[in-house]
């Protein structure tokens, strides 16, 4: 299995111990973070060295990048593993799955690329890299399907963590919160190289937030100790040392669960904060060339999850140029002092998390355990 940042890391760590539930003997070697190494994978390379985000960023790295994926595939051909599982990351993941297929090795890839959110001219190379695609939403499963690739949905896992009550009282006790302060969370990414790009504007942002909401506090959940020190050491940058502001180790979920809005890069954390029924807003920055490049390909009007499973806007978007601390504070301002987003989008969010909650473990391990079995 390789999985290549903390998101992959997460669904990753739920499928191997699913498939240890079916079958307690197997053993998992690959790419993985902390929650796939507890689970008992062993990892052969760091994972923060794939977890680099966007065309430039990633021809800066290359030369590494290149030689992990070398290396690797080298040395799975050579151990013959009865199955291949890549966890998302599908610029690394697709062409070593091409490589071990032509090799004999069978492939599965969890997550499906975004096509429906850039053209979809991979889809023949995908159908060449893969034995099967497991794809968390349904409107995906269609496209593959069309194009004869053998697909399966399996809801998100994400989804299967959520109950009815969205925890917001308990969070907030836990995390210790003052109950008359407006809580703003603030989720700038979990990659270094795109929290370099997306921290001193949130930070900005925090600073004219705090401005003009004075009974504001900001909670910032990090998922690692080197993206805890980057975001830190912009704080002090950007003169934001007197902010009202908690620092988190981990502790996302609980973060969403306890604010009132979330500022947050567009990725999974926009799924996670919806499925809390949160209030967002949605941002994104990276290299101009990046951004251009991409604005070129993509041919849907929404970059966040919430907004495209739900097909229209349903939480506001503020993208690159657009995304001024000016702007952002003030979508957050707008998303926090609104009653009717207060009242209504909940509803609207709360669709997407009964869309989604398939029991994914017992979904994706089924898909699987054809492979896995013995002869």
């Amino acid at each position: 299995m390789v999985a290549g940042e903390a998101s992959g890391d997460f669904l990753g760590a739920h499928l191997i111990a699913a498939l240890r539930r079916r079958i307690p003997g197997l053993q998992f070697v690959g790419i993985g973070g902390p929650k796939m190494e507890a689970e008992g994978l062993a990892s052969w390379f760091p994972m923060e060295k794939l977890a680099v985000r966007g065309y430039v960023e990633v021809l800066r790295h290359f030369l590494e990048i290149h030689g992990i994926h070398r290396k690797l595939g080298r040395r799975l051909v050579e151990a013959r593993p009865r199955l291949f599982i890549g966890v998302d990351a599908p610029d690394f993941n697709l062409s070593l799955e091409r490589r071990l297929k032509r090799s004999g090795i069978p492939t599965v890839h969890y997550v499906s690329p975004s096509l429906w959110a850039w053209r979809g001219g991979r889809m023949s190379g995908i159908a060449a890299s893969v034995d099967k695609m497991l794809v968390l939403f349904p409107f995906e499963e269609a496209l593959y399907r069309d194009a004869g690739v053998p697909v399966a949905y399996v809801g998100h896992p994400l989804a299967d963590l959520t109950s009815e009550d969205n925890g917001a009282a308990a969070a907030r006790e836990q995390l210790r919160l003052p109950a008359t302060r407006k809580i703003v969370t603030l989720l700038p990414g979990s990659r270094q190289s795109e929290l370099r790009y997306m921290a001193p504007c949130f930070v900005q942002t925090a600073k004219l937030i705090a401005a003009r909401q004075p009974a504001v506090h900001f909670l910032v959940p990090l998922i690692s100790r080197e993206t805890r020190a980057i975001f830190e050491e912009v704080v002090y940058a950007e003169g934001g040392s007197e902010l009202p502001m908690t620092v988190l180790f981990g502790h996302a979920r609980e973060a969403i669960a306890a604010c009132d809005v979330t500022l947050v890069a567009s990725g999974t954390a926009t799924l996670e904060t919806a499925l809390a029924r949160k209030p967002m807003v949605i941002t994104y920055k990276m290299a101009g060339l990046t951004a251009r490049i991409m604005r070129k390909m993509g041919y849907l009007p929404w970059v966040g999850l919430p907004n495209i499973i739900a097909g229209e806007f349903v939480v506001p978007e503020i993208l690159q140029d657009d995304a001024t601390p000016e702007n952002l504070s003030q979508a957050v301002l707008n998303s926090l002092n609104d009653p009717v987003v207060n009242r209504k989008l909940p509803e609207r969010l709360d669709r997407i998390r009964l869309l989604l909650r398939k029991d994914t473990a017992a979904r994706a391990s089924e898909a699987i355990l054809p492979w896995l079995r013995p002869a």
